[in-house]
């Protein structure tokens, strides 16, 4: 293969790292955020495929909805059930600026009116896990607005 050939390969690949990151960036309110912490794509040759179609947004029938009114969870404290190895969906909405947080899994989401915070990631250790509103314990609230409960698969 030509030099100008290889450079142009990696030139493509590049361009598909580029969009696969911002098409799967967390913070989104299209849908396909959610995505555990930042992902480093790396290239071994430039004969490295395409990466696959991102995950389904965490809408739907098997995502979690939590609305929150004024940093409290609507419903009371509700736990997310799932198995080690399953993928977890979680969709908190609040009616004011918020940022959520999942303890041992260690990952953070900005919500505010309009715009969810959306959690995708695949339930890899085993425990219960508070999820909080970081802003209530600001406002002398309880943090706390769900528990994961990640079971043996």
């Amino acid at each position: 293969m030509s030099k100008a050939g290889r450079w142009g390969l990696i030139a493509l690949a590049v361009v598909v790292v580029v969009a696969a990151f911002l098409i799967a960036r967390p913070g989104d309110d299209d849908g396909d955020s959610g995505n555990q912490a930042a992902s480093t794509a790396t290239q071994t040759s430039p004969t490295a495929t395409a990466p696959s179609a991102p995950k389904p947004p965490p809408d739907g029938p098997s995502a979690t909805a939590i609305e929150l009114k004024d940093h409290e969870p609507v419903d009371g404290v509700v736990d997310v059930d799932a198995r080690k190895g399953d993928p977890v969906r979680i969709v908190v909405r609040s009616d004011v600026a918020d940022e959520i947080h999942i303890h041992g899994y260690d990952i953070s989401r900005e919500a505010a009116p309009g715009k969810p915070a959306r959690f995708q990631f695949d339930a890899t250790i085993e425990g219960v896990f508070e999820i909080e509103s970081h802003e209530a314990e600001h406002a002398g609230k309880d943090a706390l607005i769900a528990r994961l409960v990640v079971e043996p698969s």
